[in-house]
């Protein structure tokens, strides 16, 4: 299959929620494959233009569902930055031409393509935390440098913040009309499509926003773990972790005679080819519609593309199965949880700051906070994937507080391990916040297995693991 017959293939593949009221058990368990939807064997194609996430029809989606009587109180946002050009290039070969400039005749496009880029010209009066404030606020390069946002990107966050404004702001009236500073928190990395992506999806939530109220703090870990990165342990099982997808790649012959073969055309050592880390480009390739590169030996094809990222999907399917991910991402995902649950409490308490915190990050930012919320069937980080986190107030029981998990538009709140069974003894289509609290302040350390270990710093600082 070439890439464009794999692109048309988008719009009938794309799984969608067919849910009409957002509450019942059976549309909260979208995140598993979908039988009409979804090939009844593993697709390497399927999955890469699932990964692609190339803005067409507007998706319907289960943000802000609730019963009449709760109100919608706060509302935390994880987002992955969105498609961006490879951080690698293959060696030998010319780098795919996709150009970063943001104009209105090329596709993929959205309305307020042309404002975002003007509103982003005058920038000048926001906030920006050091060294964020020496980023460009949207890619404008007509060769796209590596790494940059591309066109693609903007898209995909520009639509992501309308979804979240006509769900949030115009249903829900989240913020007021007159909102201030104080009731937004946004945190990015230091990269430059991190920072381009949060303001997309600013700009696309709140459109013509005041830069005088824009403060973006700048996040140096892509792990979202502030003054709490220091983790021997959590670094002990990504070293095993590593250890377990050198071992994988080993045993796979096909996958190591592909790379040579790729090697061969690019006229290379196959161990040079391999740690140029070909998918990276190869999908860039694939989600913008542009042939694979090609030498006098030949050209790399769709066949090795399909064994690389067959090998990338049993890949996860067996980070799955060991856990040794677990141990990394319920230490790594800790810090930032334990942030959100903290803000939460402090608007359960009446608390009118920080009432939608925005995170832009990056898929190693996403990932593991999945892994350690239990969503072990959750698709790998797309571009522009979105973890959101709903709290929820019961208008009847002022003091109960619930929580809502959504990932891409799908409500997986009861396929997290704290709140699983929650649904069976509760006609609530929520889970309670203590759940969550409980989760994160004592459970995640269970989960880990040690018995001594109650806290975030002795977990950390286990001896004899």
């Amino acid at each position: 299959m070439d890439v464009l017959t794999a692109l048309l293939l988008l719009v009938h593949l794309t799984p969608v929620s067919t849910a009409k009221n957002g509450v019942s058990s059976k549309s909260r368990k979208r995140i598993m494959p979908d039988p009409v939807t979804e090939p009844p064997v593993m697709d390497p194609i399927y999955e890469a233009l699932l990964y692609c996430n190339i803005p067409s029809v507007a998706e319907r989606s289960m943000e802000g569902h609730a019963p009449h009587h709760f109100k919608l109180i706060s509302v935390h946002v994880f987002i992955r930055h969105g498609d961006r050009y490879p951080l690698y290039v293959i060696p030998k070969t010319k780098r795919p031409e996709i150009d970063c400039t943001l104009v209105a005749n090329r596709k993929p496009y959205h309305p307020k393509l042309e404002a975002f880029v003007s509103h982003m010209s005058k920038g000048s009066g926001a906030s920006f935390e050091s060294p964020l404030h020496s980023l460009p606020l949207y890619p404008n390069h007509p060769l796209c440098e590596m790494g940059e946002l591309t066109q693609t990107g903007v898209v995909q966050h520009l639509q992501n913040g309308q979804l979240l404004r006509d769900i949030y702001l115009k249903k829900h009236k989240l913020l007021p009309n007159d909102w201030s500073t104080d009731q937004l928190y946004l945190e990015t990395t230091g990269k430059s499509r991190t920072l381009q992506s949060g303001l997309a999806l600013l700009y696309g939530f709140l459109p013509d926003f005041d830069w005088k109220k824009i403060h973006f703090r700048h996040q140096p870990s892509a792990l979202f773990c502030s003054g709490n990165c220091y983790c021997p342990v959590r670094n002990q099982y990504l070293e095993k972790e590593q250890r377990r997808q050198y071992l994988l790649r080993l045993k796979n012959s096909q996958l190591e005679r592909t790379y040579e073969d790729m090697a061969r055309i690019v006229d290379v050592p196959t161990k040079q080819l391999r740690a140029a880390n070909p998918i990276d480009s190869m999908l860039c390739h694939f989600c913008h519609n542009v042939s694979f590169p090609c030498t006098r030996n030949g050209c790399i094809d769709m066949e090795h593309f399909k064994v690389i990222k067959t090998h990338q999907i049993e890949d996860e399917r067996e980070r799955r199965e060991k856990k040794l991910y677990l141990g990394y991402a319920l230490l790594g995902a800790h810090p930032i949880l334990n942030q959100t649950i903290s803000r939460m409490q402090r608007t359960a308490e009446g608390r009118k700051e920080e009432v939608f915190a925005l995170y832009s990050a990056h898929d190693v930012t996403l990932s593991p906070v999945l892994s350690a919320l239990g969503l072990m069937e959750a698709r790998f980080p797309r571009f522009a994937a979105r973890l959101i986190f709903e709290l929820w107030q019961d208008r009847e029981k002022p003091s109960e507080h619930s929580v809502r998990i959504l990932y891409n538009g799908v409500d997986v709140t009861f396929h997290t391990s704290f709140c699983q069974d929650h649904h069976k003894h509760s006609s609530k289509p929520m889970c309670p916040l203590e759940n969550l609290v409980r989760f994160v302040r004592r459970d995640m350390f269970v989960a880990l297995g040690s018995s001594s270990s109650t806290n975030y710093y002795d977990a950390c600082h286990r001896e004899g693991f």
